[in-house]
This record gives C-alpha cells, sequence and structure tokens, in this order.
C-alpha cells in the first residue's frame, strides 16, 4: 500500500479503539510518529476529512467527530430515537418549557389569539451539542407536557401518553444555513462550519398540531431517502409506455 494508505490504515486503528477522545494529534507529531513526510501525513488527514471522522478547525487543531446521524426523509421520526440508533446517549438541555404568545407560530397552528405550549431544547449526544431544537404546540392540547421532564424523553411518545394525540401528516423543509452567533455559542461551532434549519409542520387528520424549527450541526447529521427496487422497476415501465 502507498504510505499515505499505511497512515490511513493505522489511524482508523487508532481512532475505532478509543485512542484519540481528548486530542487528536498534530502534523508534526504524526511526522515523528510514522516517521514520514508531512505531505503523506496531511493526504492520510485529508482522507479522514472526507469520510466525516476528523475535523480540523484553524488555531484549534483537529478532532474525532462522533458517529453521524441519519434522519429518514419522506416520514416522522424522533431526532431522540435517531440519536440512540447511532449508540450514543441522549440528553436534552430543557432551554424553555412554558406557555407563551407568538404572532408567527399562532398562524402556523392556525390558532390566532390562543396560548401556546413552547419547549426549546438543546439536544446532546454523548454530552456533544448537535441540534437546537424548538417546538410550538396549542396549549389546549399540550398543557399536559408542561409537566414532563424532556431530559431523557421524546416529545411525541408523551404528546401520545399525556395528551392522546398522534401525529398522522405533515411537512418539512430543510435548507442549509450558516448559524447565527446565539445558535454557534449554544452547538459549539465557528462561523463558517455548515449548518440545516429545519422547519416542521405535523398534523393530525387536516389540524396543525405542532410548529417545529431548529438548527442542527451540519458535521453531525445526514438526511436519508430509501427506495424499492420494484417500484423503479415499475416506473420506468410507465415512462417507457407512455412514450
Amino acid at each position: 500500500m502507498p504510505l499515505w494508505q499505511q497512515v490511513l490504515s493505522d489511524l482508523r486503528r487508532r481512532i475505532e479503539a478509543g485512542e484519540f477522545t481528548e486530542r487528536f494529534p498534530g502534523d508534526a507529531d504524526l511526522v515523528g510518529q510514522y516517521g514520514v513526510s508531512r505531505h503523506t501525513v496531511r493526504e492520510a488527514l485529508r482522507r479522514l476529512q472526507g469520510d466525516g471522522i476528523l475535523e480540523r478547525r484553524r488555531g484549534r487543531g483537529s478532532f474525532v467527530t462522533g458517529p453521524k446521524i441519519e434522519q429518514p426523509l419522506g416520514t416522522l421520526y424522533s431526532l431522540y430515537r435517531s440519536i440512540e440508533q447511532t449508540g450514543a446517549a441522549q440528553v436534552s438541555v430543557v432551554r424553555h418549557l412554558e406557555e407563551r404568545r407568538d404572532d408567527k407560530a399562532e398562524a402556523m397552528l392556525a390558532c390566532i389569539g390562543q396560548p401556546l405550549v413552547y419547549l426549546e431544547r438543546l439536544r446532546l449526544a454523548d454530552g456533544e451539542p448537535v441540534a437546537l431544537d424548538c417546538s410550538w404546540l396549542p396549549a389546549r392540547i399540550a398543557r399536559p407536557l408542561l409537566e414532563v421532564d424532556f431530559r431523557r424523553t421524546a416529545l411525541y411518545e408523551e404528546l401520545a401518553r399525556r395528551c392522546g394525540v398522534r401525529l398522522t401528516s405533515g411537512w418539512e423543509r430543510i435548507r442549509p444555513v450558516l448559524a447565527d452567533r446565539a445558535q454557534r455559542e449554544l452547538l459549539g461551532i465557528d462561523a463558517r462550519e455548515p449548518a440545516f434549519a429545519i422547519e416542521r409542520l405535523g398534523l393530525v387528520g387536516e389540524t396543525p398540531v405542532e410548529w417545529r424549527h431548529g438548527v442542527v450541526r451540519g458535521d453531525r447529521f445526514s438526511f436519508v431517502t430509501r427506495w424499492a427496487s420494484e417500484r423503479l422497476d415499475t416506473s420506468f415501465e410507465e415512462a417507457h409506455v407512455t412514450r
């Protein structure tokens, strides 16, 4: 194997063994450890970055990233469950849980002039901030949620258990953004690091029940859609016949 690939292979082994949980060595340290050129080291590190395993920040050094959190598209999902499925422990810092008024949220939920339950959480994976999550629900439906400890539970589970409400449909919009200063401080990211803004409206029948908006770290999330080959084959045949 080329030298850079040998270095890469050994670095992967060391990362999987948990060797660099606190600090990842600098280029000069790795040159000394492996007895190779700086160019060889940088090529190996470039591959780790490309795979999303290593994050390099100017002036702050390199860090091993946590596992990617996969969120499915086209279906209702729980961020709590998505984080837990990576093997990481999900804990939420509850920043707000209260009744309040908000013109935009009231309009989104079609309940103008009515009080809302507002839940704002900073979501952590193994102690690292990964998402800032804000949910609005009509208070007439969601008041029992004001008694919930949301540090280690999922909103939709509590909504079903305490309020007897299960979402049946909705939409979600995802777009790339640069987080503002307050969001960056909460998520622990730099000004130029990518993030995704996520907005969701959850419905029961035709009735809006939850409006959610938030920001997730671009280095920790990937969005996944899946399809079946049978459906693809059918679509192709239909298109072919139409022509």
